[in-house]
């Protein structure tokens, strides 16, 4: 076969998406340090969480946002479901004393996450919950079991819906498993600022929350999944799930002005 030949133009090509995507290419050059530096990686969580506790401080409540309190009480335990690209800010003004436990992949993206929420009071397991049946080397199906077991002792779980780099805000099978597996009801939960930035060019969207503006809570209705489910019963909790949580996204932007 011929040497490929690089061109001009293709080194132009790469030049620009390189200055497009600066953020991206900024992590991808430091996640890895960071994934085998323990100290660098809990200095970066320190320093985020000091930065969502100031957001949180200087982002009050909306008028006509629901009470996490108040809504969530009367079901635990119960799973909170939440959108990727919308779940950054969940553990600043999801309240510690209702006692969540959250679920994290193994990916080294999401360590850092973990060890946010982690500082912020929740609990973790790492583990996929994306795919019934599939993602066992991620252990998938033993994060499910260990988050059934909490809910059966009164825990609150709080777990992403939509699979990583799927499609985005559409529920997949994960939760709607583990709340037929444990008997106990899914809330869909959305969160927004007013000021954002918005990665356009991330999978799902990612929102940035800023300080100095507004926050906006929703928090839907029950869904309840018979532990007898069948497939087309799944699938059918899938959808309501998806249609819950585009609702509340809905609604949590419209309380701080601004389309979801």
């Amino acid at each position: 076969m011929g040497k490929k030949t690089i061109s001009n133009t293709d080194r132009i090509d790469e030049g620009a998406t390189a200055r497009r995507r600066p953020l991206k290419a900024a992590w991808q050059s430091l996640r890895g340090p960071l994934a085998d530096t323990p100290a660098a990686k809990n200095a970066l969580a320190a320093g985020i969480v000091a930065l969502l506790r100031a957001i949180k401080a200087t982002n009050p409540v909306a008028a006509g946002s629901d009470d996490p309190i108040a809504a969530i009480r009367p079901f635990e335990p119960v799973i909170v479901a939440l959108w990727h690209g919308q779940h950054l800010i969940a553990p600043a003004y999801l309240p510690r004393e209702l006692h969540f436990t959250a679920l994290f992949s193994k990916s080294r993206d999401a360590e850092l996450n973990a060890l946010v929420a982690e500082r912020l009071g929740f609990g973790i397991v790492r583990g996929s919950g994306g795919r019934e049946g599939h993602d066992t080397d991620k252990g998938g199906a033993r994060a499910l079991i260990q988050l059934k077991r909490l809910l059966d002792q009164g825990g609150n779980v709080a777990m992403i819906a939509d699979i990583p780099h799927g499609t985005p805000r559409d529920a997949g099978l994960g939760i709607v498993t583990l709340a037929r597996i444990s008997g106990r009801p899914i809330l869909p939960v959305a969160l927004a600022t007013s000021r954002r930035k918005v990665l356009d060019r991330s999978w799902d969207k990612t929102a940035i929350n800023l300080p100095f503006g507004r926050a906006g809570i929703a928090i839907g209705e029950a869904i309840h999944i018979p532990t007898d489910a069948d497939d087309t019963a799944m699938e059918r909790a899938r959808r309501d799930v998806t249609a819950g949580l585009n609702r509340v996204t809905a609604r949590a932007y419209g309380l701080v002005g601004a389309a979801a």
